[in-house]
């Protein structure tokens, strides 16, 4: 048989290979043992089948006859064992007793059919899992409605998971994009789902099921792969809400043009933030506790409770900063805030502990 070799096709097959490695979708996975623990357990297991089948040949070997030399001995015995265990059945060693019969029927049998399963248990094992995990995927696909799309699973995406998470949001909601491997399999070591790809293709975006998530968080390296990232999600998904982080603060108005809602400016927030604590530490310090989520100080957006209806903002005890009406944030000191209203939304300092339990209704707010 010849086998034919066109010219490049070597690279288009990786170039094959690099596609389908870049554009999977990995699930949390459940811990399982060394493939080759499990290996040298299947082979002590076979090696005990066929020690017993062996010692029982032996110990009835009057029953059977050897039809080169008559007599049946130890090794004729594991010889025996062995064609047997393995369906060879050369037939040169057969049993001529009712008893020896009967031992093949009741016992020798089953122990070849234990035989098969130990040496195909590895097959077996594999596709199973693969069924299993494919079965895993596309139930995955189904259920994932309204979820959180993070592209990008360096230091401010991470950020942006556990402040996600701390209103009550599931792990199983959120789904890490990143171009990295290693990264990926740092988010579903967490518990996220997660998809290896380069964000800015929409084929990769659709396998994060992107066109049916409620929130998407852009946390890219690059502000314009961020640009990019941020069209195409746009592009695919017209009604979520789009929240992209830059470094420079003169590529923020490109990425609200490219459809995002909000535009987080790194480089320029933490020079102010220097700034601050240079000119005051003490400001400094309470800034940098509001930006660390979980203790001290924290942004949280709430909705205005029924004892608070008709009160200014001085007169609610919460220190309110702004209130959320309709589509507009007013400042706390805004005269068009008049009295609280039962449809306005609250944005709070409170103090929080290690141990505080953030309300699905307390929506902590993006800080970077």
């Amino acid at each position: 048989m010849f086998h034919v070799k066109l010219p490049g096709q070597d690279a288009i097959a990786r170039q094959a290979g690099e596609r389908l490695a870049t554009h999977r979708v990995k699930l949390p996975r459940q811990r399982v043992e060394r493939p080759l623990l499990q290996v040298t357990k299947r082979v002590v297991m076979a090696l005990l089948v066929l020690v017993g089948t062996a010692l029982l040949v032996y110990f009835d070997r009057d029953g059977y006859t050897d039809n080169s030399d008559g007599p049946v001995d130890l090794l004729d015995a594991f010889y025996y064992a062995t064609v047997t265990l393995s369906t060879t059945g050369y037939g040169d060693i057969t049993p001529v007793s009712d008893g020896a019969r009967l031992t093949n029927i009741f016992l020798i049998t089953p122990l070849r059919v234990l035989f098969l399963i130990i040496l195909v248990g590895t097959t077996l094992e594999v596709l199973t899992e693969r069924t299993r995990e494919e079965w895993r995927l596309n139930r995955w696909r189904t259920t994932l409605r309204e979820h959180t799309v993070v592209i990008g699973f360096g230091t401010k995406g991470r950020s942006a998971i556990q402040t996600v998470c701390a209103t009550g949001l599931k792990k199983e909601q959120v789904v890490v994009v990143d171009p990295s491997s290693k990264v990926i399999d740092a988010a579903t070591a967490d518990g996220y789902a997660g998809v290896v790809g380069d964000a800015t293709r929409s084929d990769v975006l659709l396998r994060a099921e992107v066109q049916r998530a409620r929130q998407i968080i852009i946390a890219t390296q690059r502000d314009d792969t961020a640009v990019l990232v941020t069209l195409t999600a746009r592009q695919l998904n017209r009604k979520a809400k789009i929240v992209a982080a830059v470094r420079e603060e003169e590529n923020a108005p490109l990425l609200k043009q490219s459809g995002a809602d909000a535009v987080i400016t790194s480089a320029s927030a933490a020079g102010r933030l220097l700034g601050l604590s240079v000119l005051s530490p003490s400001a400094g310090m309470v800034m940098e506790d509001l930006i660390q989520q979980g203790s001290g100080l924290d942004i949280t957006e709430r909705p205005v409770i029924k004892a608070e209806v008709g009160k200014s903002v001085r007169e609610i005890e919460d220190l309110v900063v702004s209130v959320v009406r309709g589509h507009r944030v007013l400042g706390y000191d805004d005269p068009a805030i008049g009295k609280v209203q039962l449809t306005d939304r609250l944005i709070t300092i409170a103090r929080v502990s290690p141990h505080t339990q953030i309300a699905p209704d307390m929506k902590p707010l993006s800080q970077d």
